[in-house]
């Protein structure tokens, strides 16, 4: 053959299947720019200037990690589509005396075309845009805007690496497909019908047990820690247990559709319930793939949206106050009244106005519950096993807490109050070490430190007299050792400028290690700000919030193009069906119609059973947000619902102007 003979064959096929190639050769392009966009961005010099910025690198680079695996599941996906759709092509070019490896040499260059083409624009898009996208992650994470432009080798390499190895197993697959099949068979590939589907009970019973059962982990979990690993569990029961209903239950509900008479003989109920049910096999696992993508755009953005929204709020229940030491420093030993004061004078020197200030003490003893008994079994709590009965006890004296809450309770010595976060407790006595104390009241809010109340095991704070809060402070450093000893907390809030706390931010680290140097050790304590961890939030919540719109981008893009897909491809299958239903007095209207039962009788099932998912894991998503002291459920849910609501438009959009291309297919 004439030397470039393939090359223009090559150029030809593309052109005449552009309806079916631009979408592809598209998605390719976008697919790499987001590849280099998230891969660049992780390696970002500019992160090291910026707060949080290590987290903001892990997460992007994690995001690559996604991006690459669903790069190659989902352009290998839709690739068969064109392979389906062209089969035929394939067969008529064998017919005329074209040989398996001429076919081969045609789509190899074919592939290069599309390699090339897609690496390379993707790759100069990707350059392009990433100098925007980096600005727009540091407008999100609140950093300061780097001047330069940052181009990176290793990163162009990487996702030439990464393309090209996806390309050439698309590529070998789509030989394989070529080579194993008969000329005939290639003729008949794109339009091939298909036996009407048996009714898989046992099918549609097991996905119905695997859905329940993890709808069913989502639903009644009640542990952070727990939650976890549930989690994962859960999404692999669901995910099969949908490829398993979408498979066999819509072949029970088309089946059932069709026994109801008002309903199946009807023009548009008639041709569009039989057509999908004899294509149901091919049918079932597009729309399992829509439904998943759909639920994991959602969940994705939702999840970190309300991060991102909800930072305010997680930063004022981590830090509830601006300013706070943490100390396991005796109160004997004075070096916590000497940090304390002179905190305080250097605020009346700078005029810096201290409020809200609160100091108390505290004993912390991580014990395993045992009806209305705690046992701390000396140093060896196993944290790691199951957490199902491991709480975190918080002690502190009652005068410390009248101080603190401005209230004036009074307890005899075996008497206590209680205040529990996440499971109440109900039992009328609680014991731990040798002492017992009865319950004689429940707290409705409790002043925490910050750092106790993002615990994601249940906490029980517990006040009792100061009596009995030296004899177990006695217990807990026999019993303990260092982990038994006291902690005091001391905190305050300012109204000063930002300038301003910063500046005493600076002064209370360096009053910590002056005192320290005084009594000729280090002070074992330590600092905490919310103005100092607001820039770490910011840089790690604004990450993950640039990251969910990425990857949300990326997933919403690909359900476009599977939507897109399956309505060309049963375009052109069905066309014939209709010039024959045409012929024999089937209106243009009655098209219509019957493209509208089809979309409506099945295609919108994807984003209800997503719907359906997104409710049952709500409860288990909000104990993993929790975890990372995310607890705004009115946040979260707001977010969610936003997120539906949006998605759900965005989806009717999309199945209408691939219903009309489905239908100006049909109608020729």
């Amino acid at each position: 053959m004439k030397h470039g003979f393939y090359t223009k064959l090559a150029f030809t096929n593309i052109w005449k299947n552009r309806r079916t190639y631009v979408p592809y050769i598209l998605t390719c392009i976008l697919t790499v720019m987001m590849y280099y966009m998230v891969k660049s961005l992780s390696v970002n010099p500019g992160l090291r200037d910026m707060y949080g910025g290590s987290s903001v690198a892990v997460t992007l680079n994690l995001g690559t990690y996604v991006i690459a695996l669903f790069a190659f599941i989902f352009l290998f996906y839709t690739n068969s589509f064109l392979m389906k759709r062209r089969k035929k092509e394939f067969g008529m070019f064998n017919i005329l005396g074209m040989e398996k490896e001429h076919l081969a040499r045609m789509i190899l260059t074919e592939t290069i075309l599309v390699t090339v083409l897609s690496i390379g624009l993707g790759l100069g898009l990707g350059i392009l845009f990433d100098k925007v996208m980096f600005l727009l992650m540091c407008k999100i994470v609140g950093a300061k805007i780097s001047l330069g432009f940052f181009v990176s080798g290793s990163v162009i390499l990487s996702a030439v690496r990464l393309f090209c190895v996806i390309y050439l197993i698309i590529y070998l697959k789509a030989v394989y497909t070529v080579q194993i099949s008969r000329p005939v068979e290639l003729l008949r590939g794109s339009s091939t019908g298909e036996r009407e589907p048996k009714t898989k009970g046992l099918m549609a019973l097991l996905g119905t047990i695997l859905l329940g059962t993890g709808y069913g982990l989502a639903i009644t979990i009640k542990n952070p820690i727990a939650s976890i690993g549930v989690f994962f569990v859960a999404v692999i029961l669901v995910i099969i247990g949908t490829y398993l209903l979408f498979t066999a239950g819509s072949i029970v509900i088309l089946k059932a559709l069709r026994r109801s008479r008002r309903f199946y003989y009807q023009p548009r109920h008639f041709i569009s319930v039989s057509g999908m049910l004899y294509r149901m096999k091919q049918n079932a696992v597009g729309l399992a793939n829509i439904c998943i993508l759909s639920t994991m755009v959602l969940v994705m953005l939702s999840s970190t949206t309300s991060l991102m929204f909800g930072m305010e709020d997680m930063l004022k229940i981590r830090y509830p106050n601006d300013f706070a030491v943490h100390s396991r420093e005796p109160d004997t030993s004075g070096q916590n009244d000497k940090i304390f004061q002179k905190i305080e004078e250097f605020c009346e020197a700078e005029s810096i106005p201290v409020e809200n200030k609160v100091r108390y003490a505290s004993l912390v003893f991580v014990a395993e519950e045992k009806g209305d008994w705690f046992e701390t079994n000396g140093k060896e709590i196993n944290v790691n096993g199951n957490t199902s009965g491991l709480r975190a006890l918080f002690f502190i004296p009652l005068s410390d807490y009248n101080t603190a809450s401005e209230e004036k309770k009074m307890l005899a010595g075996n008497e206590a109050l209680i205040f529990s976060d996440y499971e109440a407790y109900e039992k009328p006595a609680l014991g731990i070490f040798d002492r017992e104390y009865q319950i004689t009241g429940h707290l409705e809010e409790f002043f925490g430190n910050g750092a106790s109340d993002t615990n994601i095991v249940t906490s029980y704070y517990i006040v009792v007299t100061d009596e009995e809060f030296g004899k177990l402070k006695e217990i807990g450093e026999k019993e303990l050792g260092e982990m038994g000893t006291a902690q005091t907390y001391y905190g305050f809030d300012t109204s000063a400028s930002g300038k301003k706390q910063e500046l005493l931010e600076r002064q209370i680290l360096d009053i910590i290690v002056e005192v320290g140097a005084e009594y000729e050790g280090n002070y074992n304590g330590f600092m905490e700000s919310r103005i100092g961890n607001r820039r770490d939030f910011m840089g790690i919540y604004g990450g993950l919030f640039f990251l969910g719109l990425f990857l949300g981008t990326l997933f919403i893009m690909a359900t476009v193009l599977i939507i897109y897909y399956k309505q060309i491809s049963e375009g052109y299958e069905d066309r014939e069906r209709f010039e024959i239903m045409q012929k024999v007095g089937m209106t243009q209207d009655e098209v219509k119609g019957t493209i509208r039962s089809q979309v409506l009788t099945v295609f919108f099932l994807p984003i209800a059973v997503a719907g359906i998912h997104i409710m049952a894991a709500f409860p288990l998503i909000r104990l993993l947000l929790a975890v990372i002291g995310m607890v705004n459920v009115k946040l979260y849910l707001i977010c969610t619902l936003v997120a539906f609501l949006v998605f759900a438009i965005l989806y009717v959009i999309i199945y209408s102007l691939t219903a009309r291309t489905y239908y100006k297919i049909v109608r020729r």
